[in-house]
C-alpha cells in the first residue's frame, strides 16, 4: 500500500515506534513459516479511568493515518538487523522491506463515540506478523488520545456548556508529541481553542492567546511608540494619538476609583498601548502583572475607554492569581460602576479570563452559579491527567487462522474473550442508553423491540431488556489497507463527542461515584423461564483443561450427566453450545458462561490455545501444548 501523501503520516508514529519484542516475535512468527496466518487483535481498556463510568474514544484518525503510511525504510531496517541476533536469516529483512498494511482491515468505534471496559476501540485483523507489530504504536496512538479527550470532557461537564474553556499545556506536556495530542483530542474532548498553534496548522484546532507577563514587565513606561496614532474603526476621521488619549482617560479613571494619577505603573500603561495599536480590534489586559486594583485594573480601564472613544471593543481581561473567583466578582463590579459613570453599557460585558494551575475542584468554583468567570484558561491539569496518567488500553489476540484464541490466567479481571465480535449499544424509547452488549461476530444481531436476555459482566443474574434502537458500535474503517469512507473532521468528531455525551444519563456522568454502566455479553432472545440458579459446573480433572469431562456419553466424576464444553482456543470451530441439561433450559453461548456462569477457580484452570483431547483408553482429558 502507498504510503498517504499526508505530512501527519509519519508524524503521526513512525514504525520503529515500538517495543523491541515486536521484533523478535516478528522473527519468531517468520521462522515458524505463520508470518502470513491471518490473526485479528482487539484493544480495549478493562476500566473507565479517573474513577467515572464513560471514555471518549479517541486517536483512530491518527491511527489511519499510521497504518496508511506504514511502511519499513532501509534504515529502519538496517537498525533492526543491528539488534536482532547476528546470525538472523538475510531473507527476514527483506521479508521486513516488503511490509506494509495492504492487508490489514481495521473496525472501530468512531472517534468521539462513548466507549466503555472491554469493548473494543479497534479491531485489527490482517498478517500475524503484521498486526503483531502494530500492537505498540496502535497503543500509544489510542491511549493517550482516549484519555486526554475523556480528561477534557469531564473538564468540559463541570464548566458547563456557557464558559469558554483554553487548552494552554503545551509548556506543561511529555514532549511535543504529547503536547500536539493533547491540544488535539483536548478540543476533541470539548474544549473551544488551545494555545498550541502546530495544533491549528496540523489539526485545524481554534487557537487562541493575547499576551503574558514578560511583555508587561518588559517595559519601563519611557518607551514613545513610533506611530502613536490610530484611526477609527470605521474608517471615517481623522486618526488619534492613542498614547495621549490613554494619559488622559487615566486621570479621569483614576478619580473615579479613587487612586492617584501616580499610582498605576506607567510600563505596565506603555505595554497595554502598544499591545492595543497592535491589535486595537482584540485588545486584552492581563491586570496582575503588579496589582490588580492599583495599577492593571486603572490602565485596562484607561486603554479600553480611549478605544471605545474610537469604536473599538476590548475582547477582555485576564487574571492569572489569586482567588480567581473573588477577583472576578470584584473585577465586574468595577466594571458595571464604570460603565453607568462613563455612560458605555459595553464596558459591563467585558469578558473576563482567568489561569493558574486550575484542576476539577477549582473548576467547580469558577463554575458556580453567579460566577462572572467567562472563559478559563486550564494547562497542566488537562495535559498531564493527573488524576489518572494512562488508561492503561491492551492489545489482545483473539484468532488466529479462524480459530478463536483466549487469554486466561489467575487474574479474572485479566482474562480475554475469544473470537471476533460484534458491538452492539441498546437504547431505550426515549433515546437513553441502556447497555452494551458483545457477540460472536456471525451471530445475529439483536433486534429492536425484540426482548433479550443479556448477561452484564460480572453479574450473577442475567437482564431482560427490550431496545427501541440497535445501534451497531464498530464500523469499518479500512477494508485490507484500503480507507473504505473518508475521515470525519475533528470538529465533526467533536460535535459528535458532545452528542455522545448528552445521551448519557446524569448518574452515568457523575464524576464522583457514578452509576457504572453495564456491557453484557451473548444476548439472545427469552425462551423461556430464567434459571432460579447460576449453574455449578462439575470439578475438573486434577490439573486438567476444560474438555469433555468424561468422555462421549459416560458420567462425568462427579456422577452428573457429562458436560460438553467447546474447548478453547483449538477446537471452538463453530463456537459450539455448552449444554448443561441440568441446570438450563437453553444451550449457552461460551463468551456467556465466561463472563457470569463459570466458577472463578474453575475458569483459571483454562488456557489459552491449548489442545485438549482424550487419549484412547483413558477416562477424561490430556492437556497438549505448554
Amino acid at each position: 500500500m502507498a504510503a498517504e501523501r499526508d505530512p501527519e503520516g509519519r508524524a503521526a508514529a513512525q514504525p520503529l515506534l515500538t517495543d523491541l519484542y515486536q521484533a523478535t516475535m516478528a522473527l519468531g512468527y517468520w521462522r515458524a513459516g505463520r508470518a502470513r496466518v491471518h490473526a485479528e487483535f482487539e484493544l480495549f481498556f478493562r476500566r473507565c479511568p479517573f474513577g467515572g463510568a464513560f471514555t471518549l474514544a479517541a486517536g483512530l484518525r491518527d491511527c489511519v493515518r499510521f497504518l496508511r503510511a506504514f511502511r519499513l525504510r532501509d534504515a529502519d531496517v538496517q537498525f533492526l538487523a543491528s539488534v536482532l541476533p547476528p546470525d538472523t536469516d538475510p531473507s527476514f529483512f527483506e521479508h521486513l522491506r516488503a511490509l506494509d498494511c495492504s492487508g490489514v482491515t481495521v473496525r472501530a468505534l468512531p472517534e468521539g463515540s462513548l466507549a466503555f471496559p472491554g469493548v473494543p476501540l479497534l479491531q485489527v485483523s490482517g498478517p500475524l506478523l503484521v498486526v503483531q507489530l502494530l500492537e505498540t504504536p496502535l497503543l500509544c496512538l489510542v491511549s493517550y488520545a482516549s484519555l486526554v479527550a475523556t480528561n477534557a470532557a469531564r473538564l468540559r461537564l463541570i464548566a458547563g456548556p456557557e464558559k469558554r474553556l483554553l487548552e494552554m499545556g503545551l509548556r506543561r506536556a511529555q514532549g511535543p508529541d504529547g503536547g500536539l495530542t493533547a491540544s488535539t483530542y483536548s478540543y476533541l474532548g470539548g474544549f473551544d481553542s488551545s494555545s498550541n498553534v502546530l495544533a491549528g496548522q496540523l489539526r485545524g484546532v481554534p487557537v487562541a492567546g493575547t499576551l503574558a507577563h514578560s511583555f508587561v514587565t518588559s517595559f519601563s513606561g519611557s518607551e514613545v511608540p513610533p506611530d502613536p496614532i490610530l484611526a477609527p474603526a470605521a474608517g471615517e476621521g481623522p486618526g488619534v494619538d492613542l498614547a495621549a488619549s490613554v494619559k488622559e482617560w487615566l486621570e479621569r479613571v483614576c478619580a473615579h476609583l479613587g487612586l492617584g494619577v501616580q499610582e498605576p505603573h506607567p510600563g505596565e500603561r506603555a505595554a497595554f498601548v502598544a499591545y492595543a495599536l497592535a491589535f486595537p480590534q482584540a485588545f486584552q489586559g492581563l491586570l496582575d502583572s503588579y496589582s490588580v486594583w492599583r495599577s492593571g485594573l486603572p490602565n485596562f480601564l484607561a486603554v479600553a475607554l480611549a478605544l471605545g472613544e474610537l469604536g473599538y471593543r476590548p475582547v477582555g481581561v485576564r487574571l492569572d492569581s489569586g482567588d480567581l473567583l473573588q477577583l472576578a466578582q470584584e473585577v465586574r463590579g468595577v466594571f458595571r460602576a464604570t460603565a453607568a459613570h462613563f455612560q458605555v453599557p459595553w464596558l459591563e460585558s467585558v469578558s473576563i479570563a482567568v489561569s493558574n494551575n486550575i484542576d476539577e475542584e477549582e473548576l467547580v468554583r469558577l463554575a458556580q452559579e453567579g460566577s462572572e468567570v467567562n472563559v478559563i484558561g486550564i494547562g497542566t491539569s488537562v495535559v498531564t491527567c493527573p488524576q489518572q496518567p494512562s488508561l492503561g488500553c491492551v492489545y489482545k489476540l483473539v484468532s488466529v487462522g479462524g480459530q478463536p484464541r483466549m487469554k486466561l490466567t489467575e487474574d479474572p479481571e485479566k482474562q480475554t474473550l475469544p473470537g471476533s465480535k460484534a458491538a452492539f449499544r441498546l437504547l431505550g424509547y426515549d433515546g437513553s442508553l441502556l447497555l452494551d452488549v458483545l457477540q460472536l461476530a456471525e451471530e445475529p444481531p439483536p433486534q429492536a423491540g425484540q426482548e433479550l436476555r443479556v448477561w452484564p459482566r460480572g453479574a450473577q443474574e442475567p437482564r431482560t431488556v427490550r431496545p427501541a434502537q440497535v445501534e451497531p458500535l464498530l464500523q469499518l474503517w479500512i477494508h485490507q489497507g484500503q480507507l473504505c469512507e473518508p475521515l470525519p473532521s475533528l470538529a465533526e468528531s467533536r460535535a459528535f463527542a458532545q452528542l455522545s455525551l448528552s445521551r448519557l444519563s446524569p448518574e452515568h456522568k457523575r464524576l464522583r461515584s457514578p452509576a457504572l454502566y453495564q456491557v453484557g455479553g451473548a444476548p439472545s432472545p427469552v425462551l423461556g423461564p430464567l434459571p432460579p440458579q447460576p449453574p455449578i459446573a462439575p470439578p475438573l480433572p486434577a490439573g486438567g483443561t476444560v474438555g469433555e469431562a468424561a468422555g462421549p456419553g459416560g458420567p462425568s466424576a462427579s456422577g452428573r450427566a457429562p458436560v460438553r464444553i467447546p474447548v478453547v482456543g483449538a477446537a471452538w470451530r463453530q463456537h459450539e453450545l455448552l449444554a448443561v441439561p441440568h441446570n438450563l433450559s437453553r444451550a449457552v453461548c461460551l463468551p456467556c458462561l465466561l463472563l457470569t456462569w463459570y466458577p472463578r477457580a474453575s475458569r483459571a484452570r483454562l488456557e489459552s490455545g491449548n489442545r485438549v483431547h482424550a487419549p484412547r483408553g483413558s477416562a477424561g482429558p490430556a492437556r497438549v501444548g505448554r
